[in-house]
């Protein structure tokens, strides 16, 4: 199964992409559920930020994997991991998606980027649990 939508480089748009992250995923356990929504969050805050651009995301789950991708056009620069400190506000959306996922990496393009994660597709990251994953970028 693959799902495939657009949004606008709206605030309220990264809403919007999580409600279609649960609709998509509504026969996965809560605990899957309640990941994928963060870290799809996280990624679409990422497009409308820094990017600065429309944004695209696509779940594709198999037997075996679910995978996210968040796909924009803007020029936003190579999205980094950052270790914030703890006065700061934000720049803990990787660190979260880190956490969180199996894997997860950035694909570059001429025009653009598509940052993705994975689970698999019976929630467990590393460990059996989603929230304990490894970063594969």
């Amino acid at each position: 199964m693959k799902e495939r939508r657009a949004f606008p480089c709206r605030r309220q748009a990264v809403g919007q992409a999580r409600r279609f992250a649960r609709e998509t995923l509504r026969d996965e356990p809560a605990a899957t559920l309640e990941a994928v929504e963060l870290m799809v969050s996280e990624l679409a805050t990422n497009c409308v930020q820094h990017a600065q651009s429309d944004f695209e995301i696509t779940i594709e789950r198999s037997a075996e994997t679910i995978r996210v991708e968040a796909s924009d056009d803007g020029s936003g620069g190579h999205p980094t991991r950052r270790s914030p400190s703890p006065r700061e506000p934000t720049g803990r959306g990787l660190l979260v998606v880190e956490a969180l996922s199996e894997a997860w990496g950035v694909d570059t393009r001429s025009e653009g980027k598509t940052v993705w994660f994975s689970l698999g597709a019976d929630g467990r990251g590393s460990g059996g649990d989603p929230r304990l994953g490894r970063n594969a970028a």
